[in-house]
């Protein structure tokens, strides 16, 4: 073996039985990308680079924010404000100088998978919303790549092996056939919503580079057609068997031309409207007699607001308290200002010609150095 693939560093690994040198070869010759270098995609990075695959993608354009570190455990608290790509590929070249790394810092897009899907023997799905979770699907199914998809919220988290290639030439199950129907915007709320125990990212995201390394080495029996579900208060995993695929999934772009065409966060009820939101910034600067600012979180959820005159109205109470914003002009805010969008739009849908704002970035753009919230017991 080469200096890159010395016994020194990897030598526990080669000497399992079934892995050996050509197992160790395989990482090495491997390309994967991983799509989210968050919660998920941190710990899969981390081991995926120790492991030794030697061309690692890392895909994300946001910033390493305070927030983060509690379950983002590849930053530190020098590195907020940087971007969590080019963060990632420095710290983990450290690790294993071996790896070549490639960083995309642009929010991902339809192009981008046609563009470099093709580089790549597997992708990792490490991100936090629907809309781009059925993006990535929908192009792994185009461009024929097996997905590795990992999920946590709050206490539970989730991993599966889609798109898979079987012995028959056919293609394991996919996002879609699991989830055909994409949710609302404001039915299923992320981990900036309704919160996540710190380790369970790391949990769920190891679990995915093992899936990753199983599909590469051969090794083992990857979760195809299944779904794996662990409960972090309970610590128990079970695994759910899904029917193989035996037809198209409902909804999946027939060409590359239509998956161009797909509006995915129109399809995920993702509505925006730049000409409704305000900035924390501009909230403050606003007289609290003008306006009336309108809270749309559940009344658990945390932190509250203070130093504001405000109302609490969660989402689903809404159809029955128009009666209290007509006429006003009305401010919403939420946890991550999806929420608060799409009660913006709501309410211009039931009062045309009121006004009403709705805050960017929510509750969660203010904890950086921002005043106005607390914690409660």
């Amino acid at each position: 073996m080469n200096q890159d693939l010395s016994y020194e560093r990897y030598h526990r690994q080669v000497i399992l039985p079934g892995f050996g040198e050509q197992g160790q070869r395989q990482l090495a010759d491997a390309h994967v990308l991983v799509i989210g270098a968050g919660g998920l995609g941190c710990p899969a990075l981390q081991y995926l680079v120790a492991a030794g695959v030697g061309h690692v993608g890392i895909a994300d354009d946001d910033v390493v924010s305070l927030s983060n570190l509690h379950r983002q455990v590849l930053y530190t608290t020098d590195d907020i404000g940087k971007k969590k790509a080019e963060v990632a590929a420095q710290k983990l070249q450290q690790l294993n100088p071996g790896v070549v790394f490639t960083t995309y810092t642009e929010r991902w897009q339809q192009q981008h998978c046609l563009d470099f899907f093709g580089a790549y023997d597997i992708i990792v799905d490490g991100t936090d919303n629907f809309a781009t979770r059925y993006l990535i699907n929908d192009a792994c199914v185009l461009l024929n790549k097996p997905l590795v998809y990992g999920a946590v919220s709050q206490f539970e988290g989730q991993v599966a092996v889609f798109n898979a290639s079987l012995p028959d030439g056919s293609r394991s199950v996919n996002y879609r056939h699991l989830f055909p129907q994409p949710p609302k915007a404001d039915e299923i709320r992320n981990c900036a919503e309704a919160g996540v125990l710190g380790v369970l990212p790391g949990i769920i995201g190891m679990m995915q580079a093992t899936e990753v390394i199983k599909l590469i080495t051969g090794i083992g029996q990857p979760l195809v057609n299944q779904l794996l579900t662990y409960d972090a208060l309970r610590q128990t995993v079970f695994t759910v068997a899904l029917p193989p695929a035996t037809a198209q999934a409902q909804g999946v772009p027939v060409d590359t031309g239509a998956f161009l065409q797909t509006n995915y966060e129109w399809l995920c009820g993702v509505m925006l409207d730049a000409s409704l939101e305000i900035s924390f910034g501009e909230l403050k600067q606003m007289p609290h007699e003008t306006y009336l600012l309108v809270d749309v979180r559940e009344r658990h959820e945390q932190p509250r607001l203070t130093g504001f005159e405000r109302i609490e109205i969660p989402m689903a109470e809404l159809e029955t308290n128009w009666d209290v914003m007509e006429g006003r002009q009305v401010i919403f805010i939420c946890q991550s200002g999806k929420r608060s969008m799409q009660a913006a739009l709501r309410l211009k849908e039931k009062f045309p010609e009121g006004e009403v704002y709705s805050v960017r970035g929510g509750v969660g753009g203010m904890m950086n150095g921002e005043l106005g919230i607390r914690n409660e017991e």
